[in-house]
């Protein structure tokens, strides 16, 4: 099957902040679902194929982001009208060598740097929930539960990847 490029994707925002929770959830559960893909032979783990991230630079990949993720969250709450803009072509994955890293430091770091987003995100109050700014590339306002679900598809979908790379790897 084949999924959407991330950048086709369309996201729509989320009118009922009652979803908050259920999001949060999946946030918070990025890491477990992480680890425990990661039971396969520790020599595949840095293995690319064509151009493509290995499981690890995936992982990398999201590790990366977290901390845009978190800038875009306390922007939305200190009431900013434009969220900041990313580099769309992932230069620091590319860079960094995630791939010398262990699995265990990757999904170590990884949980420490959603563990301040999740921070940022549970300690919010009603009128948090009802600010909104601009996406940069989206080009629509976003509020802090579409910002929470927006990054929750972005995890499904390296986590998606991962898969298929292990798929490919049996």
């Amino acid at each position: 099957m084949q999924r959407t490029k991330w950048f086709d994707r369309i996201f729509l925002p989320i009118a009922d902040n009652g979803l908050f929770p259920t999001i949060l959830e999946r946030l918070e559960g990025t890491a477990a679902r992480l680890s425990n893909k990661l039971n396969v032979d520790d020599r595949f783990l840095s293995d690319a194929d064509h151009g493509t991230w290995s499981i690890k630079k995936e992982i990398g990949h999201l590790i990366d982001l977290e901390q845009l993720w978190l800038k875009r969250t306390l922007q939305i709450i200190g009431g900013e009208t434009h969220l900041q803009v990313t580099d769309l072509n992932n230069s620091k994955t590319h860079e960094t060598n995630h791939d010398a890293r262990t699995k265990e430091e990757l999904i170590a770091s990884f949980d420490a740097e959603r563990k301040k987003l999740l921070l940022a995100l549970t300690t919010i109050n009603a009128d948090d929930l009802e600010k909104s700014a601009l996406h940069p590339r989206l080009g629509t306002p976003m509020r802090l539960i579409d910002l929470a679900f927006f990054v929750a598809e972005h995890d499904d979908h390296h986590l998606a990847r991962i898969t298929e790379i292990k798929t490919t790897k049996r």
